[in-house]
């Protein structure tokens, strides 16, 4: 369903430039303009910037990301959360002779739950103190499990010696 669903917004993209406006995209004009040989850029479909996962979607997140830095400095703590397939959760919706991988959207809710809970802990229950921001990516890894990659900026910053506390 997935599939069908982005197949979709991908049809309505191409079909749609103009009403887009791609033409008014700086890059693109930048391209024709040093090329003037439309032949070789092939078949123009430009990705919004909306669309998820897009060179354009990632180029501003990116840049969202260094508008923390530049305002935080670099972030305290780097945490990856992983999902873990025999999470009590998952198991106990599975039916009689599924395995987890049978039943991805499970996983998906189930990971979401817990990561909201997680960021939860790290900055209202200030596990390592008080928080100044946070962010965080969430990535599927090739097995088809979801984790995230969380950053957090904190108000007094952790000394070595106090990691083991």
């Amino acid at each position: 369903m997935y599939a069908k669903i982005e197949t979709e917004c991908l049809v309505y993209i191409r079909t749609n430039q103009v009403r887009l406006r791609a033409e008014e995209y700086v890059h693109l004009r930048d391209a024709m303009q040093s090329d003037n040989n439309v032949e070789n850029l092939g078949r123009l479909v430009i990705l919004p910037s909306n669309f998820t996962g897009s060179p354009r979607y990632m180029h501003e997140r990116t840049q969202d990301a260094f508008c923390y830095v530049r305002k935080y400095g670099r972030p305290d703590l780097f945490i990856t959360f992983t999902t873990n397939p025999k999470w009590i959760e998952i198991c106990r919706e599975l039916l009689t002779g599924q395995a987890s991988y049978d039943r991805h959207d499970i996983i998906a809710r189930v990971f979401h739950l817990k990561l909201k809970l997680m960021i939860n802990l790290l900055t209202k229950d200030k596990v390592f103190g008080s928080t100044l921001c946070f962010m965080y990516s969430v990535e599927w890894q090739k097995r088809g499990l979801p984790h995230a990659h969380i950053l957090l900026w904190l108000v007094d910053k952790i000394r070595p010696e106090a990691i083991d506390r």
